[in-house]
């Protein structure tokens, strides 16, 4: 199994940034790996996703404002967020998935990860 701890959320006003991160234990031979989002009364989105070839995919409401990375010596994923708006405010959430792992159904969408972490809030005012 794999364990996920996010940290770096927190309140920001509008057009500034913050930084995530994303912390993998346990079995790290992970494959794709994403950040997810869910705002009150909303489906969870896909942000971004990166596989371990570091190719990327980026929904399309934060394109040119976030950048995902990974640095698979340290297991860890992150997400830089700049040029924030109010309606990036959401609870934001790591996951990934293994080789091991069942179907695919695409980098950003919520079914194709089996492990995911508790969340970290992001508020944009």
């Amino acid at each position: 199994h794999v364990q996920l701890v996010e940290s770096g959320g927190g309140s920001v006003q509008a057009g500034g940034s913050l930084a995530l991160s994303c912390a993998a234990s346990g079995y790290t031979d992970t494959t794709y790996m994403a950040w997810f989002r869910q705002a009150p009364g909303k489906e969870r989105e896909g942000v971004a996703a990166i596989g371990t070839d570091f190719a990327t995919s980026y929904g399309d409401a934060v394109k040119g404002r976030f950048t995902i990375s990974r640095d698979n010596a340290k297991n860890t994923l992150f997400l830089q967020m700049t040029s924030l708006k109010p309606e990036d405010t959401a609870m934001y959430y790591c996951a990934a998935r293994t080789r091991y792992g069942g179907g695919w159904s695409g980098p950003l969408v919520s079914s194709t990860y089996a492990y995911w972490g508790q969340g970290t809030q992001v508020t944009v005012s």
